[in-house]
């Protein structure tokens, strides 16, 4: 959209936006956090078998919602645009990665060392902002971001062994989400895109798996079949959510909402999973808290001061209320175009 200066003034603020596009990222997080209750239920079905059905029922639940709401037309836009149906390829791969390593992390009993690779994932992503979109951090931000990665380092040292499957799922989701900034396609859309390239690998397995035997879909009563549909479902709800949201925040912003993932999923172990944490784990989860609270506070304080900002200039707004800037002081992540 091309706005003319008679209906800049008519435009939303940037900041409404902003506010919208973090519940959008709360609601994501908040699931994605409850996962590891899910999918152990899923078995016998191994993580790669699990990981297929997720992209199958995920292109199904999403060839729905685009038929109801009739929206084909990107499809073919998409094709004549090389450039972005590559980075949505890469999209996808990355996002396929990620769920796999998190499934067979969930269902092998490392559940605590899956948060761990979403408590390293904001610092990651907040990294990709800096260096390759040049946003720039208030000092108590880079102040939040050492004490993270000292954290990091701590918990690497309680584990004894470098953490494979958190810093697997850190790099691949900080990368997913980083390219679904730069395609800027809206969320049903681009996840539709990102599981079609999936689909074909994911619908040869699962027929080679039945054929040779070593598939569950069948064979396991009503109730297992069910569940690997649903995971589909559960799948499209917190990844559309996600989706919209990245379009609508500064990565800097998605770095601190994404620690609410994490803290669901260190609950889930060590509350029901019952996973042991020595003495130097806890230290570092100690540190990633306090990281937590450094930003939630500085959050808190730069909002209030942008509404004190915005109710004192709101009089004022005319022709430059088009280049009204986020909380943050940068220009809105999809603002006027």
């Amino acid at each position: 959209m091309v706005a003319s200066p008679s209906t800049l003034t008519e435009i939303p603020a940037p900041s409404g936006r902003a506010r919208e596009g973090l519940w959008l990222a709360i609601a994501a997080y908040g699931m994605w956090g409850l996962f590891p209750l899910y999918f152990p239920l899923l078995e016998p079905a191994g993580a790669v078998e699990i990981l297929a059905h997720r992209i199958v029922w995920s292109l199904v639940v999403l060839g729905a919602v685009l038929l109801i709401r009739r929206r084909w037309a990107w499809v073919g836009q998409l094709l004549r645009q090389p450039k972005r149906l590559g980075l949505l390829a890469l999209a996808a791969v990355m996002i396929g990665i990620n769920w796999g390593t998190y499934i067979y992390g969930v269902n092998a009993g490392d559940v605590v060392e899956t948060s761990l690779g979403y408590f390293i994932n904001p610092l990651l992503t907040i990294a990709l902002g800096v260096v390759v979109l040049r946003e720039r951090l208030g000092a108590a931000q880079w102040v939040a971001v050492g004490i993270g990665v000292l954290a990091v380092v701590v918990l690497t040292v309680g584990y004894g062994r470098p953490p494979w499957i958190a810093l697997i799922l850190a790099v691949a989701f900080a990368v997913y989400g980083f390219i679904k900034k730069r395609v800027n396609l809206p969320a049903v859309e681009a996840l539709s895109a990102e599981t079609a390239v999936l689909f074909v690998p994911a619908v040869v397995f699962l027929v080679v798996a039945e054929v040779v035997g070593f598939g569950t879909f069948l064979g396991h009563g009503v109730g297992h079949p069910l569940m690997l549909v649903g995971a589909g479902l559960i799948t499209v709800v917190p990844l559309v959510c996600f989706g919209a949201s990245a379009i609508r925040l500064p990565l800097s912003t998605l770095g601190l909402v994404q620690y609410l993932a994490p803290v669901f999923q260190f609950l889930v172990g060590i509350l029901i999973d019952h996973e042991q944490m020595n003495a130097t784990r806890w230290l570092g989860f100690g540190l990633v808290w306090v990281a937590l609270a450094v930003l939630v506070a500085d959050a808190g304080r730069r909002l209030y001061d942008s509404g004190r900002t915005n109710r004192s200039g709101g009089a004022r707004r005319g022709v430059g209320a088009g280049r009204d800037l986020e909380p943050d002081g940068r220009r809105g992540a999809a603002g006027v175009r």
